[in-house]
């Protein structure tokens, strides 16, 4: 146990030189104004923000980026900051209409100034008459439909190698979350840092991540089974470790938001109702193409059947020559890989910081639950349900509020269905 223990702080201390390669810091001081524009998850890029003192003096005008993003250092003092609404996408207005904002910037602070934008055709839009408020909602449903599909993909990811291990090994792990935010931050490693494109930086994301799951059951979660550690002290176990890869990752990746190099701002193009770039339709092809071949190859491959078999009952897999140790290690290695492709595409869906696992990490729970424990189709079914409500329910309730309504769906269909929508019953006693 002991040489076990030390191969794993070696393991992680490898991790932590990894993830210091592309560390980079925010600005040592900063003091001004600063800002992100973003449409429906997307930056926005060429939109025109305009900066004077509050008796009106010019301080400077600037012009968002790629990354939708922009910022003007100041002296201390009271501002008013103006958004060019000419300037803005012909399918982007202001919620609310106000584009004035009067933020104040204290000595050695920079100040955020925010600009809610949201697609014509939502509430805000002036009156046309009935017919064009109904064809306004209808458009935004279907955009949100779309979205949906699209958030649902990326939960189904996750929750799938999340699904995989619980079904071997019986464990709830909450370091599932930390897992994809490790591939995003692998990812932008070898993109970012390395400068290698994005797209074999996805993959050898994608492996490393793999290896890391690897890592994890050989050097650990094995040798916690082997003692005998029951599910609930693995499941505290998994708390701490989350933690400890958390912050871990707050210390060298940094506490800021980031982008990687290519694919952040593309133009979007329109089908019907529906906008989007390029990079979604991709995203969900891969994302379809990678939860269905898993789907078959737990169904087809012999090595399917095996997992299949060690979830059922361990101890009677064991019995027929199942070698029962290597197949949780497989499924270790795939979950965390899952995991790691889940976190890229989250991150070229939205920018990447160090929580952003552990924000979706109620989500993925919730798709998993609903779907039904340990079944693999079920976690692809029940991630899509909490997508798609949790996008579409904002037609009704304020974007604040939308995973609370997920979660409400996910109680209320486990009161009348509580093995889940595709899970088995299960017998007690």
């Amino acid at each position: 146990m002991r040489r076990a223990v030390i191969a794993f702080t070696a393991f992680l201390g490898g991790l932590i030189f990894l993830l210091a390669a592309p560390a980079q810091a925010g600005p040592a001081g900063c003091q001004g104004l600063k800002g992100t524009l973003k449409l429906q998850g997307q930056p926005v890029n060429g939109v025109k923000i305009a900066v004077t003192t509050e008796g009106g003096q010019p301080v400077k005008e600037v012009t968002t980026n790629a990354q939708g993003t922009w910022d003007v250092p100041t002296d201390k003092g009271k501002f008013k900051v103006t958004l060019d609404v000419g300037s803005l996408p012909k399918n982007a207005e202001v919620r609310g209409g106000n584009n004035v904002r009067t933020p104040t910037v204290f000595e050695g602070n920079c100040s955020t100034v925010l600009f809610a934008l949201q697609a014509k055709g939502v509430a805000g839009q002036p009156a046309g008459g009935e017919e064009s408020e109904q064809s306004g909602f209808w458009d935004q449903a279907a955009q949100l439909t779309f979205e949906g599909f699209n958030l649902g993909l990326i939960i189904a990811l996750a929750a799938l190698g999340l699904s995989l291990i619980y079904g071997t090994t019986g464990l709830t792990n909450f370091a599932h979350g930390e897992l994809v935010t490790l591939g995003a931050i692998f990812a932008y490693m070898f993109n970012v840092g390395f400068g290698i494109h994005l797209i074999p930086a996805t993959v050898l994301a994608v492996l490393l991540a793999g290896l890391f799951g690897y890592g994890q059951d050989r050097l650990f979660w094995g040798q916690l089974r082997r003692r005998g550690t029951g599910n609930i002290a693995m499941m505290i176990i998994s708390i701490g470790f989350a933690l400890v890869l958390r912050y871990v990752m707050l210390i060298f990746f940094g506490g800021q938001n980031e982008a990687y190099a290519q694919y952040t701002a593309q133009p979007g193009f329109q089908i019907g109702p529906i906008s989007a770039a390029p990079k979604n339709f991709v995203a969900m092809g891969i994302e379809l193409v990678v939860l269905i071949a898993v789907g078959i190859a737990l169904l087809r491959t012999r090595t399917g059947k095996a997992a299949r078999a060690v979830a059922d009952n361990p101890a009677l897999a064991a019995s027929s020559g199942i070698n029962v140790d290597r197949v949780i290690r497989i499924i270790w290695t795939l979950g965390a890989a899952i995991a790691g492709l889940a976190g890229v595409m989250l991150g070229l869906s939205q920018n990447l910081k160090f929580t952003m696992g552990q924000d979706i990490l109620l989500l993925i729970f919730a798709g998993v639950t609903l779907g039904g424990l340990g079944t693999a189709f079920g976690a692809l079914v029940g991630s899509l349900v909490v997508g798609l409500f949790i996008q579409v329910s904002t037609l009704w309730v304020p974007p604040e509020l939308k995973s609370v309504g997920a979660l409400a769906v996910l109680i209320i269909v486990l009161l009348v269905r509580p093995q889940g929508i595709l899970g088995r019953r299960e017998r007690i006693g």
